[in-house]
């Protein structure tokens, strides 16, 4: 399957990317849309953002739409999930005593955001201690049900993890979250092309996901869904032209967030492209080809490695983290890719020090020999 794809990606054919979690890989047939539509907005920058660029936009949350199984007016676009989360978080109308409820896997810069929500509120941020390895899905939902009290207003949780790469149960705590009333937001910046995404049957409240991850669209793409009942009390990070709009549209929430100032979007514009892209190589195929990749080079790295992954494999899906001692995850990391040329992440998490694989298509079982090997040396 590499061999196909790997020439359809710009990356560097002298680095061994296992890192695509991070920050995707945008095919250059993908890439060369977003080039099509900064030429289109160069050319003529006034008609392009008065005027057409709405069209684009409409069209874009159309495709995503449908992709993701929800309401085109209800999704937003925003340059990635850390803005996205912050424009909602900052809408919430929280006060001293609220409680919101999450788990010690959330992605850092929004355990951040929750730290800085909670002094300027003074809401309490209470992180539930997840075990690793994780196994034990029932035991997941009852820590919820046994922590959630009546001071719990919101629940916040991350569908896969980052950190710790973990498919997290999450429409079993959106169910439980329904039933107490308690607002429910899901961060899911690694899950649309990775795992299934039908966000009507899920039916969170708010859920966010990124498209230049997994869905290797251009950097810069990113959506936050809304439910209807929640749209009015959405407040712009930036507050321009769509707050008391002179030419209101039938949508606050797409008035507040669709124009924050001039800005560049055409990664938004080949939403459309990259979803044809997805569909014409079958790709839910191919992340299942890449799962199972995962899950071959996660036992292969245990055994010959001698150490453990943090998750059974119902909770993976091409992503794995393990674990490893390293002396100082960041200078480890940097004199790593020098001397192996391989791109991974060195973590640190709950005082522990891992390593986190992810593949896509442009992988193959050589990538993971070699960095076993690679591994190996690097400790002597």
């Amino acid at each position: 399957m590499h061999k196909k794809y790997k020439p359809l990606f710009s990356l560097d054919p002298n680095v061994t990317y296992l890192n695509h979690g991070s920050f995707g890989a945008c095919p250059k047939i993908i890439f060369d849309s977003l080039i099509k539509f900064q030429k289109q907005l160069e050319f003529e920058p006034v008609n392009f953002l008065f005027s057409d660029l709405f069209e684009y936009l409409k069209d874009s949350r159309f495709a995503l739409s449908k992709y993701i199984n929800c309401d085109r007016d209800d999704i937003a676009f925003f340059p990635n999930p850390s803005t996205a989360l912050n424009t909602l978080i900052r809408s919430l109308d929280l006060n001293k005593g609220d409680q919101i409820l999450t788990t010690n896997h959330e992605y850092g810069a929004l355990d951040r955001t929750w730290n800085f929500i909670s002094k300027k509120t003074g809401c309490e941020y209470v992180k539930l201690e997840i075990e690793i390895p994780f196994l034990d899905k029932q035991k997941f939902i009852d820590s919820f049900k046994n922590s959630i009290n009546s001071k719990t207003k919101v629940i916040f949780l991350s569908h896969i993890t980052s950190a710790t790469a973990l498919i997290f149960p999450v429409k079993e705590i959106i169910d439980l979250a329904k039933q107490k009333n308690i607002l429910i937001i899901i961060d899911g910046a690694h899950v649309p092309a990775h795992i299934d995404l039908d966000i009507k049957k899920l039916d969170p409240d708010f859920y966010c996901g990124a498209c230049h991850k997994w869905m290797c669209s251009p950097k810069g793409a990113a959506f936050l869904y809304v439910k209807k009942e929640y749209q009015k009390m959405m407040e712009p990070l930036v507050v321009s032209w769509g707050y008391e709009a002179e030419n209101p549209s039938d949508s606050q929430y797409l008035d507040y967030m669709q124009w924050q100032g001039t800005n560049d979007m055409s990664a938004y514009l080949t939403i459309p492209d990259t979803i044809k892209f997805l569909n014409e190589h079958n790709w839910i195929d191919k992340a299942k080809k890449c799962r199972d990749l995962n899950l071959w080079a996660k036992n292969e790295i245990c055994e010959k490695l001698n150490t453990f992954s943090l998750g059974d494999d119902e909770f993976l899906g091409q992503m794995t983290t393990i674990a490893y001692d390293f002396d100082d995850v960041i200078d480890n990391k940097i004199e790593f890719y020098n001397k192996y040329k391989i791109q991974v992440p060195f973590v640190k998490w709950n005082d522990k020090t891992f390593f986190r694989i992810s593949f896509q298509v442009y992988n193959s079982k050589d990538d993971i020999n070699y960095l076993i090997e690679s591994l190996k040396d690097f400790k002597k």
